[in-house]
């Protein structure tokens, strides 16, 4: 049995988002069950009812906000009613530009406890769960912005660092019980998010980003960029000298 096929569920964190519905359709392609978890319930309804009606699977949306991290109980408690392994896609985010956070402190906590504690409070109240069902599979999609504080989005990209963190962390542990975490780093996609943000080159598409998340998280890949060249972009700007570094408008 292919590693697709013994995940009956996949949960979408951030299904109302373009990738988001691509990696939901791959998945019910694949023949698993759907949810489609997000702020959003109109548009999450839409989107199952028509993965049901292509795919033949059961499809269903769920509240969840990153933020409000009291409700993220529910979401688990949910899950916890499913059988066998089950499949989590997070891919939620909030991007502001550097130069709105460094006006509104506020916008600067938001940035942080979206990227970095709502994605830590819904994967640490899910750990037992996946502990507990060997087999099952983590994909996050992060961003290269982690790899290195630039002047452009050093919060955002504080974020990040600190999730790619948090995400070794719960590798090691759920490896031990036979489940598997991998870290995503995605370069430029062309989302809502980044729509007009300046300086974007080398963008890639929603779907393209959602099936190389689903192919590398079935691989059980620990860490991987997309596009994959990211890889190599990001060891350049990782070795530049910090001398240099900071004098750069990047």
């Amino acid at each position: 049995m292919t590693a697709a096929a013994k995940i009956k569920t996949w949960v979408v964190l951030g299904g109302s988002s373009s990738i988001g519905r691509a990696f939901a359709a791959t998945a019910a392609a694949a023949g698993s069950n759907v949810v489609l978890a997000g702020r959003d319930l109109e548009d999450l309804e839409r989107t199952a009812a028509d993965i049901q009606i292509r795919f033949g699977v059961t499809a269903e949306n769920a509240r969840f906000d990153a933020l409000d991290t009291e409700s993220h109980d529910a979401l688990c408690e949910m899950l916890a009613e499913r059988d066998g392994p089950v499949g989590i896609f997070l891919l939620f985010g909030f991007m502001p530009e550097q130069a709105e956070i460094d006006g509104d402190h506020q916008l600067g906590r938001q940035t942080i406890d979206v990227n970095y504690t709502g994605a830590v409070s819904i994967l640490s109240r899910l750990a037992p769960l996946l502990d507990e069902r060997t087999g099952s599979r983590v994909i996050v999609l992060s961003s290269v912005s982690g790899d290195r504080g630039r002047l452009k989005n050093y919060v955002y990209g504080s974020a990040k660092a600190g999730l790619n963190a948090y995400l070794q962390g719960l590798r090691a542990r759920l490896y031990r019980s036979g489940s598997f975490v991998t870290t995503v780093k995605a370069g430029f996609i062309d989302t809502d998010m980044t729509f007009g943000a300046p300086g974007l080159f080398l963008v890639a598409t929603p779907t393209a980003c959602a099936e190389a998340c689903w192919a590398l998280g079935l691989k059980g890949r620990e860490v991987a960029y997309f596009p994959w060249f990211w890889r190599y972009i990001m060891l350049i700007i990782k070795t530049i000298p910090e001398r240099i570094f900071k004098k750069m408008s990047i």
